[in-house]
């Protein structure tokens, strides 16, 4: 009888530990610290190349972190890098690889009409030890390919941070 018991307890126990498993969910996120160091190397990079762009770094829910707009940079440039960041991280995946399925056909052209979808290299996501963390996205420099170089910049100034 009692290991009947025992064995009673043991089974609540474990089912206990399951249901709590299923409703709670653990996560990583990038620390404003963090968030702040990649917008200020992408930043920093577009104005080494002479681009004044605008830098925004969303987390994995895609909630702003940061924001930089250097000087000069156009009107549009921080809700385009926003909207780039978002819809990296809505597709899981680089904006120019979406603009290049959308070229090729693999990808339907009428997704980019969704509203804050933006089509235009510049959208990176942050990712480490496959857990998607957040996005990058950069807006204002001369074509989407020069945003992505310094929005790449970014996440490569923080690339230590993120392995683990």
């Amino acid at each position: 009888m009692k290991g009947l018991i025992a064995v009673s307890l043991a089974a609540v126990a474990l089912a206990s530990v399951a249901r709590a498993e299923e409703v709670t969910v653990t996560y990583k996120s990038l620390s404003p610290d963090v968030a702040l160091e990649a917008a200020q190397a992408a930043l920093k990079r577009c104005r080494t190349d002479g681009y004044q762009i605008a830098v925004a770094v969303l987390d994995r829910f895609g909630e702003p972190q940061v924001m930089l707009r250097d000087r000069f940079a156009g009107l549009p440039a921080p809700r385009t890098a926003t909207d780039k960041a978002w819809t990296a991280l809505g597709f899981r995946a680089n904006t120019s690889d979406m603009v290049k399925s959308i070229q090729a056909g693999t990808l339907d052209a009428r997704l980019a009409t969704l509203p804050r979808v933006t089509m235009l290299g510049g959208g990176l996501i942050i990712e480490a030890g496959g857990t998607l963390l957040g996005a990058i996205g950069v807006s204002g420099a001369p074509g989407g390919d020069k945003d992505e170089a310094c929005a790449k910049a970014g996440i490569d100034s923080i690339r230590d941070k993120l392995d683990f």
